[in-house]
């Protein structure tokens, strides 16, 4: 292997010979690119040159001379006619990279020589191992989840993209944002939930993350809510009350007065609360109250209880007498029921009676 340094254009002219003036001087006309390549892929750098005589083309690697099939047949480096190298596979491996570093061609004739530019060829990796997996995350329905993950180490550095449930993620979807190795959703929703994994890509390939869970749960919703009720004393009064939510919500009642009605409340398997035999004591403002590890909903109904009076078929009269000399119709009535008039004192009675003298 041959050290070259290319610094100057050089002439060299057989003894006793003079350049004819139609030859020229070598010149390149195709300048090789920057490779990035895959191990094992094929790959050309272009190297194109004229003059007269047609020059001769070589390469070099870090100064060094590269052989070619031309020199070994065997060799995964071929010299094609219009002087670009073409690898049948690039090699590469943890501890002999003889294909990666950089190029350039020569060509020459007996006029000189004419280096091309610099072109460096890199060999992609992708490693196996991300630098961070993406986690479980648990959110409720409205708020944003965030899942995070590094890819493995590359180059090209690697690109990200999400899958769910082994479908690519929408990123066109306005609530949903991946930026760096983030994928944010804002207003998140039931559909939401599943399994995600982080894709790391570049040409080398793709790289799978462990798959990370989104579990979306669910406030509490009433989806039938307590109403206000207005009963007769001795009735059944039942407060209904409907709810949704994941996890399974718990139901409970209250009554912001005080204690539920001890002895005559059932809480029944719809969640329903029925009370039985109200009293006018039992009014007040009775809450369902629905919870569970995301959220607590609260929906109340109010009762009113009225008393009913019964009629009384007979009295023993106590004391009758007109309230004044001048009123034929305004009389104090003193009774004693038969049966109770009232479950409370009454505001106010209407009686009917007749005197004996009137038959």
């Amino acid at each position: 292997i041959e050290k070259a340094s290319f610094n100057s254009v050089f002439l060299s002219v057989p003894s006793g010979s003079r350049p004819r003036l139609e030859d020229a001087a070598p010149r390149i006309i195709e300048h090789p690119s920057d490779l990035i390549v895959s191990k094992g892929e094929p790959a050309t750098l272009n190297c194109k040159a004229e003059g007269r005589p047609t020059p001769t083309v070589e390469w070099y690697k870090d100064g060094e001379r590269v052989e070619t099939d031309r020199e070994d047949p065997r060799s995964h480096r071929m010299l094609l006619p219009s002087g670009s190298l073409f690898f049948l596979r690039i090699v590469h491996g943890r501890r002999s990279k003889p294909d990666e570093g950089v190029y350039v061609c020569v060509a020459r004739n007996y006029l000189g020589e004419a280096v091309s530019r610099n072109a460096s060829l890199e060999v992609a990796i992708l490693r196996d191992d991300f630098r961070q997996t993406p986690s479980d995350v648990v959110v409720a329905a409205g708020e944003p989840a965030v899942m995070e993950c590094i890819p493995p180490r590359g180059h090209p550095e690697p690109t990200i993209s999400w899958k769910r449930n082994n479908i690519r993620v929408n990123d066109r979807d306005e609530r949903i944002t991946i930026r760096g190795g983030k994928l944010m959703i804002s207003n998140t929703r039931k559909s939401d939930a599943g399994m995600y994994v982080c894709v790391g890509t570049n040409m080398v390939g793709e790289k799978d993350s462990d798959p990370a869970e989104l579990v979306v749960f669910e406030r509490p919703v009433f989806t039938k809510q307590p109403v206000n009720q207005v009963v007769l004393a001795d009735d059944t009064v039942e407060f209904f009350c409907e709810v949704h939510g994941d996890p399974t919500p718990t139901v409970r009642w209250r009554r912001e007065e005080g204690e539920l009605p001890r002895g005559r409340f059932e809480i029944r398997s719809d969640n329903s609360l029925r009370l039985s035999q109200v009293r006018a004591e039992d009014e007040g403002t009775y809450t369902c109250v629905s919870e569970n590890s995301v959220g607590k909903a609260e929906a109340s109904g109010t009762l009113q209880v009225h008393v009913s009076c019964l009629h009384v078929f007979s009295i023993r009269l106590l004391f009758l007498t007109k309230i004044s000399p001048t009123s034929s119709s305004s009389y104090l009535l003193l009774y004693f029921p038969s049966v109770p008039l009232f479950h409370r004192p009454p505001s106010f009675a209407s009686v009917a009676f007749r005197s004996e003298e009137e038959s």
